[in-house]
Order: C-alpha cells, then sequence, then structure tokens
C-alpha cells in the first residue's frame, strides 16, 4: 500500500476547540446524544453535499476528533480532568493512509472504529439521511428465512430482523452472499433517539472462494473481524518486522449482543456499475451450537497466537540487537587490528 499522503488522524486540529462546543452537546450529555450530535454533523460535512465547500472535509476532521475524544470513556474522563494536555502523551495520532482515495471522501466515515482508521468508502448522503430521518422502507426478515435481491450502486434495501427473548440469549448471525461476486456491504443501524436509525457497524464483502460474502454475529462473546486496512498500516510502518503484524488487524466487533425486539440491517450497493445481486439470511445460533463453539474456539486460537507474534518479535528483537552488538565488537576489533602496525624483528 503506498504511503504516498500520510496523515494524522483523526488529525489533530492545530488550534484545537472544545469537543463539545464542537459537538454542541453538554458536558454531562449521554452517549447517545453524542453520537446522535456526530451523525448529524458527519451528514453536514458529507462530501456529497459538500463539492463546492473545500472547508468541509477540515471541519469533519475536527468534529471527528472531537467525537473520537468523547465517544471513548477512557478518553473522555481524560479531557475532563485535565483538558487536551492529559490525552497528548496518549498517542491520539493514528496514522491513516489516505494514498488510493480522495481525502475527503477518507476524512468522512459515519463511524470510526475504535482505532480512528475510518472506513474504506462512504455510504451515501442519501442513504444516511433517510434512515436517520426514518423514512425507509423496511422489509422484514424473519429468523431461519432469507431474501434475494439487486441493490443499485449506493442505494441501501433494509431489512428488520425481528428476535424474541430465547432467540436473543442463543444469539443471532446476520449473512449475506453473493453468488454473482458482488461488491456491496452489511450495515447495521441502531434505533436513533430521534425515532430514525444511526449506523453503528458496517462489514465490507470479501471474498470467500466461489462466492463474496460478509456476516455480523452476536453470540454474547467478543467477536473479531480483520480489518486489511489496519494490517496494512501497521506492516507499512514497520516492514522490517511486517511478518509479526499479520494479525494486528484483529478488530474486536463493537456489538457482540442484540436484544429482543426489532433490528435493522441493509444491504448496500457497492460496486461501481452495476447493481449488487445479493441474498441476506437471518439465523438463530441456537441450532448451530456447535459450530458457535467452533468458532469461540477460533477466535480464542487467533487471539493466542497474536500474544505468541508479539512475543516472538520481542525474542526476535532481543536476538536481533544482540547480533548486532556483536557484528559492530566485531567490526570495530577488526578496524583497530589492521590499523595496528606489526613490527618485524
Amino acid at each position: 500500500m503506498g504511503m504516498g499522503s500520510k496523515m494524522e488522524g483523526p488529525s489533530t486540529p492545530a488550534n484545537r476547540r472544545d469537543p463539545y462546543e464542537v459537538l454542541s452537546v453538554s458536558r454531562d450529555s449521554t452517549d447517545q446524544e453524542i453520537k446522535t450530535a456526530y451523525r448529524k454533523l458527519a451528514l453536514k460535512y458529507h462530501p456529497d453535499k459538500n463539492a463546492s465547500n473545500p472547508e468541509a472535509s477540515e471541519l469533519f476532521k475536527e468534529v471527528a476528533y472531537s467525537y473520537s475524544i468523547l465517544s471513548d470513556p477512557e478518553k473522555r474522563r481524560q479531557y475532563d480532568s485535565a483538558g487536551f494536555e492529559a490525552l497528548d502523551a496518549d498517542s491520539m495520532d493514528m496514522e491513516i493512509d489516505l494514498s488510493n482515495l480522495g481525502t475527503v471522501n477518507t476524512m468522512f466515515a459515519a463511524l470510526f472504529s475504535k482505532l480512528g482508521v475510518p472506513i474504506k468508502t462512504t455510504i451515501s448522503a442519501n442513504v444516511l439521511e433517510e434512515a436517520l430521518n426514518g423514512t425507509v422502507t423496511v422489509r422484514p426478515l424473519p429468523i431461519g428465512t432469507s431474501v434475494s435481491g439487486k441493490v443499485e450502486k449506493q442505494c441501501a434495501h433494509f431489512f428488520g430482523v425481528t428476535i424474541n427473548e430465547q432467540q436473543a440469549e442463543s444469539g443471532i448471525v446476520i449473512r449475506v452472499t453473493s453468488t454473482a461476486q458482488s461488491k456491496f456491504k452489511l450495515l447495521y443501524f441502531e434505533q436513533d433517539v430521534n425515532g430514525g436509525y444511526g449506523l453503528a457497524l458496517q462489514e465490507d464483502s470479501e471474498k470467500t472462494g466461489k462466492v463474496t460474502s460478509a456476516g455480523m454475529y452476536f453470540l454474547h462473546f467478543q467477536v473479531y473481524r480483520m480489518d486489511s486496512t489496519v494490517n496494512a498500516l501497521a506492516m507499512a510502518k514497520d516492514p522490517e518486522g511486517a511478518f509479526f503484524k499479520r494479525l494486528e488487524g484483529l478488530q474486536p466487533c463493537e456489538v457482540s449482543e442484540l436484544k429482543a425486539g426489532t433490528h435493522i440491517f441493509a444491504v448496500y450497493g457497492d460496486n461501481f456499475f452495476k447493481t449488487a445481486s445479493y441474498t441476506i439470511e437471518a439465523v438463530c445460533a441456537k441450532s448451530y451450537e456447535d459450530t458457535t463453539q467452533k468458532l469461540k474456539d477460533v477466535e480464542a486460537q487467533i487471539l493466542r497466537k497474536r500474544n505468541e507474534l508479539r512475543q516472538f518479535e520481542a525474542e526476535y528483537r532481543k536476538a536481533l540487537a544482540r547480533y548486532q552488538e556483536v557484528t559492530d565488537r566485531y567490526t570495530k576489533e577488526k578496524q583497530s587490528a589492521t590499523s595496528r602496525p606489526y613490527h618485524c624483528h
């Protein structure tokens, strides 16, 4: 991945304004109020709406930076007690690789992952706005059924999945596949305080065998997903240790369980020119207890592997330093030996 145009991100604006002021929320705002304020501003500065306003991306950066502080309980606590100074020691400057996407586009994302790396392609302002206003058509997707369809690019089909207490307890999986290998996104929307739906999770389709697929797993244990952007960033930052960074992109999914009620999912067409064909299904994990257990075991194994890689990296670096030390000493000794004049008696 080219690292041509790097930027700190969500980049630290030079003269920083109080994040509460930026998001127009009070200091005792709830997480939900902060999220709602963020979504509204994110829409306001969306690139679709700001073609002729070059300042929009700067303003959005400030909004994103403020949100990255207030949406993290620990950072919010630090800021509340000691202002920006408390945060500066902490690494607030996750680097984002912008070389392969338009800056404004990359800077806009309806959701920042915990690391502050924005989602790759923007979801169109229309879709986000209609969802927030609650004016989208939602088709029911009963548990245990599937629906097939074709979605235009940059449009979305919305589905309501209604689950009872028992199903919520057993766990739910939402899966989308495309035998045509279309590109799409699977989106999960939370009920917003104003009655609409706010984007909460997003999965890009990946090629798996002969199909493209995306899935969301709400199984009451922490499920991880591989974020290839984070992986590529970690490798590019440290090409020497790239081997050890292969599992750095494992990101915990932000939502690991659903409550009883109706939940809103959408399939968003991400093909550049044509419609995306898909099949979406909603499954209760009760009938797949063995598989769920296997998944849990695999998650644990991968995390163990990541820890092993991290330990192995520490050992590798120590050995490398020792090797460096010995070769340096050898070189020095060799130099001093050759520079000594030999006296023949």
